[in-house]
């Protein structure tokens, strides 16, 4: 554990993890064209919506970095997870909307990527590798569930309004179809619009960790802003973005994700343990 990377022990065959949560610059505020801009695309309030993962004796890794300066989500080649579309980089330079992040001639170059590599990702990773080896030695399943959310419209990105869920498992590569399976119904019997593989179907997290053959199946699930918070039309502004988090607006998304993780630590419970 550090000022930047938390770890919450659990017991359970169950991982999560939040990589975009964190809003904190690193020092390196004046780099920016402001704090503001350089946190918008922040995951916001996305720890506070799964905070019942505890009551689920569910490990939980957090860092507080911010992923404008660097998205631990992303693979450490810097290789693009969706060739042909467009996404932000390992060390992005500019927001989801294109706004450039940095002052002119304040980009990180190759060194300076290198050391945010050594100094964040590369911990965060093998947090969570470790985390994951340590419940493995007494379950046969072990599922990382990997919490993201994103702005409901953004034509940089993809077209028209996301769905309200979108579950990723890299194609079936990162889970077992049958936990695909469960999760895709509960999301069905929701209601709300989701899809399973589409826009975004999990980063570097699901794709790396998830591994079935050994034992270890990625989730990711992004969910639209519109489903837990009362997002502003267009970018946002420093007036009315982020807005505050209400529990009472965000319930009954948060009792769907509730059931989602209960689903997926029954399911890796009727694994034989070891």
């Amino acid at each position: 554990m550090s000022d930047w990377l938390t770890i919450r022990r659990g017991q359970e065959p169950l991982l999560v993890s939040f990589p975009h949560t964190g809003t904190s610059l690193a020092g390196l505020d004046d780099d920016f064209v402001s704090p503001w801009l350089a946190q918008r695309d922040t995951d916001w309030w996305i720890d506070q919506l799964y905070d019942f993962a505890r009551e689920l004796d569910a490990t939980i890794v957090h860092t507080a970095i911010s992923r404008s300066v660097i998205d631990v989500n992303r693979a450490p080649s810097g290789v693009s997870l969706y060739p042909g579309q467009t996404t932000t980089d390992l060390c992005p330079r500019e927001t989801f909307d294109g706004d450039p992040l940095y002052k002119p001639g304040r980009e990180p170059d190759a060194a300076e990527v290198a050391r945010r590599l050594e100094t964040y990702h590369a911990p965060f990773h093998a947090a969570l590798a470790s985390e994951l080896e340590r419940l493995g030695r007494h379950n046969h399943r072990v599922v990382i569930y990997d919490c993201h959310s994103i702005r409901s419209v953004l034509p940089r990105l993809f077209e028209g309004t996301l769905p309200v869920f979108n579950l990723g498992t890299n194609d079936g590569k990162a889970a077992d179809p049958e936990l695909e399976t469960k999760v895709a119904e509960i999301l069905a019997n929701t209601g709300e619009s989701y899809v399973v593989n589409g826009r975004f179907k999990g980063g570097y997290i699901t794709r790396h960790h998830g591994q079935p053959d050994h034992g270890v199946h990625g989730l990711q699930m992004e969910l639209s802003n519109r489903g837990y918070l009362r997002e502003p039309e267009a970018k946002g502004t420093p007036d009315n973005w982020p807005v505050p988090f209400d529990p009472d607006y965000a319930a009954p998304i948060r009792e769907t994700l509730k059931t989602i993780l209960q689903t997926a630590l029954d399911w890796a419970k009727t694994g034989a343990s070891k």
